[in-house]
């Protein structure tokens, strides 16, 4: 069966990619999918860190400001 992304295959799909969607489509496209895989990319990120032995969970503590600034309703 042969290689499966040969440069004729691989030209072959670009010009049934233009052909379907159109030339103007194809950058929207592209940019769609490049900020799919980043967040994807950002996801699995943030599932190994979590997986690490040792890792803490995040806690976030008020600033001092915060906690002398409460006020009672009268």
């Amino acid at each position: 069966m042969g290689e499966l992304f040969t440069p004729t295959h691989l030209i072959v799909l670009a010009v049934v990619a233009i052909v379907l969607f159109g030339g103007r489509k194809l950058p929207e496209l592209g940019k769609g999918l490049g900020e799919g895989l980043r967040g994807f990319k950002d996801g699995l990120k943030g599932v190994q860190e979590e997986d690490k032995p040792g890792a803490s969970a995040h806690t976030v503590t008020p600033k001092a400001e915060e906690t002398k600034s409460t006020t009672t309703l009268t």
